[in-house]
């Protein structure tokens, strides 16, 4: 499964999320609202997620492998900092 669409579709400056992102797979599968989030490290990714009644946050949608994250993760990073270089 390869990364083959990824979308910044709302930028921000304000705070630690940075960056709401679309991305597809394989031009058959797309999975929105994945953030970019500002951390102690540098950026990453989080997954979009919902909040359980019990005040927890669990992923709808997520890589399974530590492999496939990290593809995920370097292909959003380096679009955005694309896009974020085009515009300064």
């Amino acid at each position: 499964m390869q990364v083959t669409d990824v979308r910044i579709r709302k930028i921000t400056n304000e705070g630690r999320m940075k960056a709401i992102v679309s991305v597809t797979f394989d031009n058959c599968f797309v999975v929105h609202d994945i953030k970019i989030i500002e951390g102690q490290n540098g950026l990453f990714i989080a997954m979009p997620s919902r909040k359980t009644p019990e005040g927890e946050f669990k992923d709808i949608a997520h890589p399974i492998n530590q492999e496939m994250r990290d593809m995920v993760q370097k292909a959003v990073i380096e679009k955005y900092e694309a896009v974020i270089s085009a515009g300064e």
